[in-house]
């Protein structure tokens, strides 16, 4: 009996527009693209036809996509790059110069994955309490910095808390700092989206909680995100993929005869234009290699998920990386809040 896989069944979760937009294969969305050398900023506006397509929320998505974070130039390159775009993205929701912030940092500090938040906390300049005893100087606006928690810990629902902390601070806007989740190995720990729409806590670990938006908090919310963790099907998948371009890689690498004295295994074929043919994935893969990209991920979701090994990963050298992170974000947003920040 031949097996149907039920694609309504199973739904792999993204946070990323980027993503969503490419599953969809759309190209009716206003999408700006600007490259610096290796950094790339993709601008989506997102209307309310292409909202009610695509699931998600209408108004203004930037995601900066980047290669190593670990140099210290190119860290201060991105760390530029993303406090302009985030300072852009305040004056263009109107947003005024000396409106206070609240900033939340969400995550579990003790789950290095999910301690972006957290991390980003440690980075941000707080002034507000210096505005009591007016010892501030032109250039500055008021920040308060607040990190909730998470449920499991708290026992208190994340919103609830950050509605209390707005009713206490009264900020004019709200800056959101969480894990996303992504459906790509090559975007882990390196994509930051910023939005204007908002974010439902722990989506990026599986744990979706309440939503934190204007219209839940009733004051503009800017949401901050990196995906951090990928599960088990997406590397699988990739790895399926990975495969595929590799055999075809090595095909045409071996007809060429200038290539026979070159080690191929040194040479990195992702970064090469590889065509992969409906021919060249049945001879791989058998039944599979017939399957599209998204029906093969559909099908290892299927089948890991009810055994309990649809697990969730992240690299080895994850500590270095977030706390890298933390620091870019932190300062990018200290850059992008106060004039005199350098």
């Amino acid at each position: 009996m031949e097996h149907t896989i039920d694609l309504n069944k199973y739904e792999l979760r993204t946070d990323l527009i980027t993503e969503i937009i490419d599953n969809n294969d759309i190209n009716s969305i206003d999408t700006h693209i600007n490259e610096y050398e290796n950094i790339k900023v993709t601008k989506v506006l997102l209307d309310k036809n292409n909202s009610l397509l695509l699931n998600k929320k209408e108004g203004i998505y930037i995601t900066i996509e980047f290669e190593d974070i670990t140099d210290f130039n190119n860290k201060e390159k991105l760390k530029q790059i993303f406090s302009d775009n985030l300072k852009n993205l305040i004056e263009e929701i109107n947003i005024k110069e000396k409106d206070s912030c609240l900033i939340i940092g969400l995550g579990n500090s003790k789950s290095t994955p999910d301690a972006l938040g957290p991390l980003v906390i440690d980075n941000i300049l707080v002034t507000n309490h210096l505005f009591k005893i007016n010892e501030v100087e032109e250039g500055f606006r008021p920040v308060s910095a607040f990190i909730p928690g998470v449920t499991g810990v708290t026992g208190i629902e994340t919103s609830l808390l950050i509605k209390s902390a707005i009713n206490s601070v009264k900020p004019n806007f709200l800056i959101i700092i969480d894990a996303l989740a992504s459906q790509s190995l090559s975007r882990l720990n390196k994509t930051i989206q910023i939005t204007n729409t908002g974010i439902n806590p722990g989506s990026g670990v599986g744990n979706t909680r309440c939503e934190i938006s204007y219209e839940t908090m009733g004051i503009p919310v800017i949401s901050i995100g990196v995906p951090t963790v990928v599960d088990a099907t997406v590397i699988v998948s990739d790895t399926i993929n990975f495969m595929q371009k590799n055999y075809v890689f090595n095909k045409e690498f071996k007809k060429n005869p200038m290539n026979k004295l070159v080690l191929n295994n040194s040479i990195n074929y992702l970064k090469k234009e590889i065509t992969i043919s409906s021919e060249d994935k049945k001879n791989l893969l058998g039944l599979i290699g017939s399957l599209t990209e998204e029906e093969i991920k559909q099908l290892i979701f299927e089948v890991l998920t009810p055994i309990g090994y649809n697990l969730m990963v992240t690299p080895k050298e994850v500590d270095f990386i977030i706390d890298k992170l933390g620091n870019v974000i932190g300062n990018g947003i200290n850059k992008a809040l106060h004039k005199k920040v350098e």
